[in-house]
């Protein structure tokens, strides 16, 4: 096991370094970038985020940059070109990216005047917060309901139950989260939860234990958004690893020897059944984090990782952008190696490294 690990590891850096090459070329060959923005604040042209969805194209934007240009100082442009690095070529750009990257040195945002690592370091809490709540409640919800489905199969539980997985998995979670707040949070009917922020404003004036009501009472719509969205899938994929263990020689067996329905299923098919679904929570707190925080950030006006993302590329903000996709992208494959390596502490008889010789 020590070799794959090692071997993974060693995977990451040329998967991280894809990754981010991709990424860099993209970025960089779209217009409006904070050189552009830069001029257009002085010039007064339109090339923010709101004239392209206005439906302004390529090329009308470039026509604007290009008649912006004309009418400024070559050295004020050089300037602002040098501001920004973009005095280099592109691949030194890249290269120099990458050495400050490998150190985690990430520079200074364009447009907040902060180190970029501080914002991330600042921001990390709210989106590590609701992705660990909402990972472990999907959990806590689906696993028992996923395992009384299979045990119950076919019975009018079962059938109604599946009603309410299947309209989980059809409407996304921001949906969920514009419901709640329309029913909740003063929208239209109730005002019983908070709107934004995941503490109130006289927070640090409240007791301990007034802070923890606090902090889980502005919880609730967010992460109950997340889990109604989240929690399908792993419902279904844990009923159907119940049923395929269910129906084995060894469950049969164990009912022939006369063992309780709570023995067999707890004591012989829990192991097996719950094997791709413990092993795999490293991936689904991945996942929540990545898709679904990022829409319920902004629509909550939480002030995480996924508003930072979305900020910083609604302002071209370039070191930002890739320091927040450097860091998501090294803590997936980390957590990916760790939901492998969970496979074998959990049933030490899958080995890796048989299956990769």
């Amino acid at each position: 096991m020590t070799s794959y690990i090692i071997r993974r590891l060693l995977l990451i850096i040329p998967t991280l370094f894809f990754i981010m090459a991709v990424n860099f070329v993209l970025v960089q060959a779209a217009p409006g970038g904070p050189v552009e923005q830069m001029i257009a604040k002085v010039k007064g042209l339109d090339v923010s985020s709101t004239a392209r969805v206005s439906g302004q194209t390529s090329e009308t934007l470039a026509t604007q940059d290009h008649r912006g240009r004309q009418g400024l100082d070559p050295e004020f442009l050089e300037r602002i070109n040098k501001l920004y690095g973009f005095d280099k070529p592109i691949g030194e750009r890249f290269v120099m990216m990458l050495k400050n990257y490998a150190t985690f040195d990430f520079g200074d945002s364009y447009f907040r005047d902060t180190k970029v690592v501080d914002l991330i370091v600042e921001k990390m809490p709210v989106s590590i917060s609701l992705g660990l709540w909402t990972t472990l409640l999907v959990y806590m919800i689906s696993i028992p309901l996923g395992i009384t489905k299979a045990v119950r199969d076919g019975s009018k539980f079962d059938v109604a139950s599946s009603s309410v997985v299947i309209v989980g998995n059809a409407v996304p979670s921001f949906l969920f989260a514009i419901l709640l707040i329309v029913l909740f949070a003063g929208g239209r009917y109730f005002d019983w939860f908070p709107l934004r922020g995941l503490t109130s404003d006289d927070f640090e004036t409240l007791t301990t234990w007034g802070q923890i009501k606090d902090y889980l009472w502005h919880l609730v719509l967010p992460v109950g958004s997340m889990v109604i969205g989240g929690f399908a899938g792993l419902t279904m994929l844990t009923k159907n690893s119940y049923l395929e263990e269910i129906n084995k020689q060894y469950v049969i067996t164990a009912r022939a020897k006369g063992l309780t329905q709570y023995a067999v299923m707890y004591g012989h098919v829990f192991r097996n059944a719950m094997l791709i679904v413990i092993a795999g929570f490293p991936a689904a707190f991945v996942g929540i984090l990545f898709t679904g925080a990022l829409l319920t950030e902004i629509i909550f006006s939480l002030d995480g990782i996924g508003l930072l993302g979305y900020e910083a590329a609604i302002k071209r903000d370039y070191p930002v952008m890739f320091g927040t996709l450097y860091v998501f992208t090294l803590m997936g494959l980390v957590l990916n190696l760790i939901g492998d390596v969970m496979y074998h502490v959990i049933d030490p008889r899958i080995d890796f490294e048989k299956v990769d010789s």
